[in-house]
């Protein structure tokens, strides 16, 4: 069985959760504000904001 890609955003910004990327956001405070309610749901998850426009990737951290 071969699971199915989800290709890089070509703008925006994604959410990379542990190493896949689930959803995608116009604006990096719309990714952040959403990256951090799911660490905060799930804290054991890695999840990263992915910049589409410098293909750059930060991760979240609980505050």
């Amino acid at each position: 069985m071969v699971a199915a890609t989800r290709e890089l955003p070509a703008s925006g910004y994604a959410l990379e959760v542990d190493g896949r990327f689930k959803a995608e956001f116009t604006t990096r405070d719309g990714a952040r504000a959403g990256g951090e309610e799911l660490k905060k749901r799930f804290p054991m998850l890695q999840i990263r904001i992915y910049d589409a426009q410098t293909s750059a990737r930060e991760e979240i951290q609980i505050r």
